[in-house]
Protein backbone atom coordinates (compact mmCIF):
# COMPACT_ATOMS: atom_id res chain seq x y z
CA UNK A 1 0.00 0.00 0.00
CA UNK A 2 1.41 3.62 -0.74
CA UNK A 3 2.13 5.67 2.25
CA UNK A 4 0.05 8.61 2.21
CA UNK A 5 1.51 12.06 1.61
CA UNK A 6 1.87 14.10 4.99
CA UNK A 7 2.41 17.84 4.32
CA UNK A 8 5.69 19.25 5.22
CA UNK A 9 5.59 21.18 8.52
CA UNK A 10 6.52 24.46 7.01
CA UNK A 11 3.28 23.68 4.94
CA UNK A 12 1.34 23.20 8.55
CA UNK A 13 2.93 26.33 10.01
CA UNK A 14 1.65 28.56 7.41
CA UNK A 15 -1.84 29.24 8.25
CA UNK A 16 -1.42 29.49 11.91
CA UNK A 17 1.71 32.04 11.06
CA UNK A 18 -0.91 34.24 9.53
CA UNK A 19 -3.56 33.64 12.95
CA UNK A 20 -0.75 34.83 15.02
CA UNK A 21 -0.20 37.57 12.77
CA UNK A 22 -3.85 38.11 13.21
CA UNK A 23 -3.40 37.94 17.10
CA UNK A 24 -0.20 40.37 16.64
CA UNK A 25 -2.25 43.33 15.17
CA UNK A 26 -5.32 42.91 17.34
CA UNK A 27 -2.64 43.42 20.51
CA UNK A 28 -0.80 46.29 18.81
CA UNK A 29 -4.35 48.15 18.00
CA UNK A 30 -4.80 47.92 21.84
CA UNK A 31 -1.65 49.37 22.64
CA UNK A 32 -2.11 52.32 20.23
CA UNK A 33 -5.48 52.88 21.52
CA UNK A 34 -4.29 53.45 24.82
CA UNK A 35 -1.80 55.70 23.58
CA UNK A 36 -4.40 57.73 21.48
CA UNK A 37 -3.79 56.54 18.32
CA UNK A 38 -6.83 55.81 16.95
CA UNK A 39 -7.25 55.89 13.18
CA UNK A 40 -3.88 53.61 13.55
CA UNK A 41 -5.32 51.51 15.74
CA UNK A 42 -8.40 51.31 13.16
CA UNK A 43 -5.76 50.17 10.59
CA UNK A 44 -4.17 47.40 12.65
CA UNK A 45 -7.63 45.92 13.38
CA UNK A 46 -8.54 46.15 9.68
CA UNK A 47 -4.95 44.22 8.74
CA UNK A 48 -6.08 41.45 11.52
CA UNK A 49 -9.10 40.78 9.64
CA UNK A 50 -7.54 40.22 6.25
CA UNK A 51 -5.20 37.79 8.20
CA UNK A 52 -8.25 35.96 9.34
CA UNK A 53 -9.75 35.92 6.08
CA UNK A 54 -6.61 34.74 4.65
CA UNK A 55 -5.18 31.98 6.94
CA UNK A 56 -8.23 29.99 6.60
CA UNK A 57 -8.05 29.99 2.66
CA UNK A 58 -4.30 28.52 3.18
CA UNK A 59 -5.21 25.87 4.93
CA UNK A 60 -7.73 24.56 2.71
CA UNK A 61 -5.52 25.43 -0.64
CA UNK A 62 -2.82 23.30 1.52
CA UNK A 63 -4.78 21.18 3.16
CA UNK A 64 -3.18 21.52 6.41
CA UNK A 65 -6.49 22.47 8.08
CA UNK A 66 -6.57 21.08 11.50
CA UNK A 67 -8.65 21.06 15.07
CA UNK A 68 -5.92 22.54 16.50
CA UNK A 69 -6.04 25.63 13.58
CA UNK A 70 -9.68 25.92 14.27
CA UNK A 71 -9.09 26.25 18.00
CA UNK A 72 -6.06 28.24 18.03
CA UNK A 73 -8.39 30.93 15.07
CA UNK A 74 -11.37 31.03 17.42
CA UNK A 75 -9.34 32.19 20.74
CA UNK A 76 -7.61 34.93 18.46
CA UNK A 77 -10.59 35.98 17.12
CA UNK A 78 -11.97 36.81 20.24
CA UNK A 79 -9.18 39.10 21.37
CA UNK A 80 -8.48 40.88 17.91
CA UNK A 81 -12.32 41.40 16.87
CA UNK A 82 -13.69 41.04 20.31
CA UNK A 83 -11.88 42.75 23.22
CA UNK A 84 -9.68 45.20 20.52
CA UNK A 85 -12.11 46.77 19.07
CA UNK A 86 -14.10 47.19 22.35
CA UNK A 87 -11.43 48.41 24.22
CA UNK A 88 -10.80 50.82 21.17
CA UNK A 89 -14.10 52.54 21.63
CA UNK A 90 -13.45 52.64 25.34
CA UNK A 91 -10.17 54.60 25.28
CA UNK A 92 -11.96 56.76 22.20
CA UNK A 93 -15.28 57.49 23.79
CA UNK A 94 -16.56 56.06 26.52
CA UNK A 95 -16.37 57.57 29.96
CA UNK A 96 -13.61 56.26 32.61
CA UNK A 97 -15.12 57.25 35.18
CA UNK A 98 -18.42 55.65 34.97
CA UNK A 99 -20.28 52.23 34.11
CA UNK A 100 -19.44 52.30 30.12
CA UNK A 101 -16.88 49.60 30.85
CA UNK A 102 -20.01 47.15 30.95
CA UNK A 103 -20.01 47.46 27.23
CA UNK A 104 -17.05 46.32 26.84
CA UNK A 105 -17.61 43.44 28.60
CA UNK A 106 -21.10 42.73 26.88
CA UNK A 107 -19.38 43.15 23.49
CA UNK A 108 -16.23 41.00 24.25
CA UNK A 109 -18.48 38.14 26.15
CA UNK A 110 -21.12 38.16 23.04
CA UNK A 111 -17.78 37.59 20.75
CA UNK A 112 -16.89 34.84 22.87
CA UNK A 113 -19.79 33.51 22.62
CA UNK A 114 -20.50 33.65 18.82
CA UNK A 115 -17.13 31.77 18.59
CA UNK A 116 -18.23 28.90 20.70
CA UNK A 117 -20.95 28.37 19.10
CA UNK A 118 -19.45 28.59 15.56
CA UNK A 119 -17.15 26.03 17.00
CA UNK A 120 -19.94 23.66 17.40
CA UNK A 121 -22.28 24.34 14.64
CA UNK A 122 -20.21 24.98 12.14
CA UNK A 123 -16.28 24.80 11.87
CA UNK A 124 -14.76 22.92 9.67
CA UNK A 125 -17.80 22.62 7.20
CA UNK A 126 -18.36 24.52 3.95
CA UNK A 127 -20.88 27.11 4.72
CA UNK A 128 -23.25 29.52 2.61
CA UNK A 129 -24.84 31.65 5.87
CA UNK A 130 -23.31 32.14 9.12
CA UNK A 131 -25.71 31.89 12.07
CA UNK A 132 -25.26 35.09 14.27
CA UNK A 133 -23.17 38.37 12.73
CA UNK A 134 -19.47 36.97 12.20
CA UNK A 135 -17.42 38.41 14.99
CA UNK A 136 -14.40 39.86 12.59
CA UNK A 137 -17.55 42.04 10.82
CA UNK A 138 -19.03 42.92 14.15
CA UNK A 139 -14.93 44.40 14.91
CA UNK A 140 -14.22 46.23 11.80
CA UNK A 141 -17.68 47.45 11.57
CA UNK A 142 -17.44 48.79 15.37
CA UNK A 143 -13.85 50.16 14.57
CA UNK A 144 -13.84 51.67 11.60
CA UNK A 145 -17.19 53.75 13.03
CA UNK A 146 -13.98 55.99 14.25
CA UNK A 147 -12.65 56.57 11.00
CA UNK A 148 -16.27 57.51 9.84
CA UNK A 149 -16.84 59.99 12.58
CA UNK A 150 -13.91 62.30 11.45
CA UNK A 151 -14.97 62.49 7.40
CA UNK A 152 -17.25 65.46 6.43
CA UNK A 153 -20.04 63.21 5.18
CA UNK A 154 -20.68 62.05 8.88
CA UNK A 155 -20.19 65.77 10.63
CA UNK A 156 -22.33 67.62 7.58
CA UNK A 157 -25.25 65.38 8.20
CA UNK A 158 -28.16 64.72 10.62
CA UNK A 159 -26.10 61.71 11.87
CA UNK A 160 -23.18 64.36 13.29
CA UNK A 161 -25.54 66.33 15.44
CA UNK A 162 -26.61 63.31 17.40
CA UNK A 163 -24.09 62.52 20.66
CA UNK A 164 -21.12 60.41 19.67
CA UNK A 165 -20.87 58.88 22.82
CA UNK A 166 -24.49 57.80 22.92
CA UNK A 167 -24.48 56.49 18.76
CA UNK A 168 -21.05 54.29 20.17
CA UNK A 169 -23.14 52.73 23.16
CA UNK A 170 -26.14 51.79 20.79
CA UNK A 171 -23.98 50.42 17.64
CA UNK A 172 -21.91 48.75 20.74
CA UNK A 173 -25.03 46.88 21.93
CA UNK A 174 -26.92 46.20 18.56
CA UNK A 175 -23.70 44.40 17.34
CA UNK A 176 -23.20 42.49 20.36
CA UNK A 177 -26.47 40.70 20.52
CA UNK A 178 -26.84 40.09 17.06
CA UNK A 179 -23.64 38.06 17.09
CA UNK A 180 -25.43 35.66 19.34
CA UNK A 181 -28.89 35.93 17.73
CA UNK A 182 -29.81 33.48 15.03
CA UNK A 183 -29.59 35.64 12.12
CA UNK A 184 -28.25 33.78 9.29
CA UNK A 185 -25.48 36.45 7.57
CA UNK A 186 -24.55 35.27 3.83
CA UNK A 187 -20.64 33.88 3.36
CA UNK A 188 -18.13 35.57 1.53
CA UNK A 189 -17.77 33.20 -1.83
CA UNK A 190 -14.79 31.87 -3.00
CA UNK A 191 -13.43 32.84 -5.67
CA UNK A 192 -13.74 31.98 -9.38
CA UNK A 193 -14.43 32.78 -13.05
CA UNK A 194 -16.49 29.23 -13.42
CA UNK A 195 -19.38 30.26 -11.44
CA UNK A 196 -21.89 33.25 -10.93
CA UNK A 197 -21.21 32.51 -7.07
CA UNK A 198 -17.40 32.78 -7.64
CA UNK A 199 -17.73 35.90 -9.94
CA UNK A 200 -19.48 37.87 -7.15
CA UNK A 201 -16.95 36.93 -4.63
CA UNK A 202 -14.46 38.27 -6.72
CA UNK A 203 -16.33 41.50 -7.22
CA UNK A 204 -17.06 42.05 -3.64
CA UNK A 205 -12.99 41.36 -2.81
CA UNK A 206 -11.98 43.91 -5.64
CA UNK A 207 -14.49 46.34 -4.63
CA UNK A 208 -13.44 45.63 -1.04
CA UNK A 209 -9.35 46.74 -2.32
CA UNK A 210 -10.41 49.48 -4.34
CA UNK A 211 -12.10 50.89 -0.86
CA UNK A 212 -9.78 50.08 1.42
CA UNK A 213 -6.93 51.99 -1.02
CA UNK A 214 -9.28 54.86 -2.06
CA UNK A 215 -11.94 55.95 0.51
CA UNK A 216 -10.85 53.51 3.71
CA UNK A 217 -12.62 56.19 6.22
CA UNK A 218 -15.88 56.55 3.99
CA UNK A 219 -16.29 53.42 2.79
CA UNK A 220 -15.91 50.45 5.18
CA UNK A 221 -18.69 51.52 8.32
CA UNK A 222 -21.24 52.46 5.33
CA UNK A 223 -20.69 48.93 3.79
CA UNK A 224 -20.32 47.22 7.45
CA UNK A 225 -23.75 48.92 8.65
CA UNK A 226 -24.95 47.73 4.71
CA UNK A 227 -24.31 43.92 5.43
CA UNK A 228 -25.38 44.07 9.11
CA UNK A 229 -29.20 45.60 7.69
CA UNK A 230 -29.21 43.59 4.90
CA UNK A 231 -29.29 40.07 7.59
CA UNK A 232 -31.57 41.79 9.69
CA UNK A 233 -33.99 42.75 7.27
CA UNK A 234 -33.95 39.42 5.13
CA UNK A 235 -34.21 37.07 8.10
CA UNK A 236 -37.79 39.68 8.96
CA UNK A 237 -38.68 39.19 5.71
CA UNK A 238 -37.94 35.49 5.40
CA UNK A 239 -40.08 34.94 8.67
CA UNK A 240 -43.06 36.77 7.42
CA UNK A 241 -42.95 34.55 4.23
CA UNK A 242 -42.70 31.29 5.84
CA UNK A 243 -45.52 32.00 8.58
CA UNK A 244 -47.87 28.66 8.52
CA UNK A 245 -51.00 29.06 7.38
CA UNK A 246 -53.64 27.72 10.16
CA UNK A 247 -56.57 25.82 9.04
CA UNK A 248 -60.59 26.95 9.56
CA UNK A 249 -61.08 27.08 13.61
CA UNK A 250 -57.22 26.87 14.39
CA UNK A 251 -55.10 29.43 16.18
CA UNK A 252 -51.81 30.22 17.34
CA UNK A 253 -52.16 29.18 20.97
CA UNK A 254 -52.90 25.78 19.28
CA UNK A 255 -49.44 25.47 17.52
CA UNK A 256 -48.15 26.62 20.78
CA UNK A 257 -49.65 23.75 22.86
CA UNK A 258 -48.17 21.47 20.16
CA UNK A 259 -44.66 22.95 20.72
CA UNK A 260 -44.99 22.39 24.18
CA UNK A 261 -45.84 18.70 23.36
CA UNK A 262 -42.62 18.16 21.32
CA UNK A 263 -40.33 19.13 24.15
CA UNK A 264 -42.07 16.16 26.17
CA UNK A 265 -40.23 13.29 25.85
CA UNK A 266 -42.23 11.09 26.43
CA UNK A 267 -44.16 11.69 23.49
CA UNK A 268 -43.46 10.25 19.96
CA UNK A 269 -40.37 10.54 17.85
CA UNK A 270 -40.08 14.17 15.34
CA UNK A 271 -41.18 12.52 12.18
CA UNK A 272 -44.84 11.12 13.83
CA UNK A 273 -45.23 15.23 15.22
CA UNK A 274 -44.41 16.95 11.94
CA UNK A 275 -46.05 14.65 10.53
CA UNK A 276 -49.20 15.58 13.34
CA UNK A 277 -48.34 19.13 12.82
CA UNK A 278 -49.49 19.37 8.62
CA UNK A 279 -52.33 17.42 9.34
CA UNK A 280 -53.58 20.34 12.24
CA UNK A 281 -52.19 23.31 9.37
CA UNK A 282 -54.30 21.58 7.06
CA UNK A 283 -57.05 20.08 8.68
CA UNK A 284 -58.86 17.22 9.66
CA UNK A 285 -58.29 14.25 6.78
CA UNK A 286 -62.03 13.28 5.91
CA UNK A 287 -61.61 9.52 4.71
CA UNK A 288 -64.44 7.87 2.33
CA UNK A 289 -67.12 6.12 3.77
CA UNK A 290 -66.64 2.01 3.42
CA UNK A 291 -68.91 0.51 2.38
CA UNK A 292 -70.13 -3.56 3.65
CA UNK A 293 -69.41 -6.23 1.72
CA UNK A 294 -72.58 -7.19 0.20
CA UNK A 295 -74.24 -10.81 1.35
CA UNK A 296 -73.76 -13.30 -0.91
CA UNK A 297 -76.78 -14.82 -2.17
CA UNK A 298 -78.25 -18.46 -2.57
Amino acid sequence: MRRPRLPRPSMVMLPNGFTLMSLFFGVYAIVLASRGDHARAVWYIIAASVCDAIDGRVARATHTGSKFGEELDSLVDAISFGFAPAMMMYFAVLRKDGLDWIFVFLFAACAVMRLARFNVEQAGRAKTHFHGLPSPVAGGVLATYFWFSQTPLYNETVIGDLPWHTMVLFLMAGLSFLMISNVPYPAMPTFSIKTLRGVLGLTVFIGLIFGLVFLPKDFFFPVGMLYVTWGVVASVVKGLLDRPQYAEGQTAADDESLFDQENDDSLPGDDALRRKRRRRFRGPRHKPERTPPEEPTA
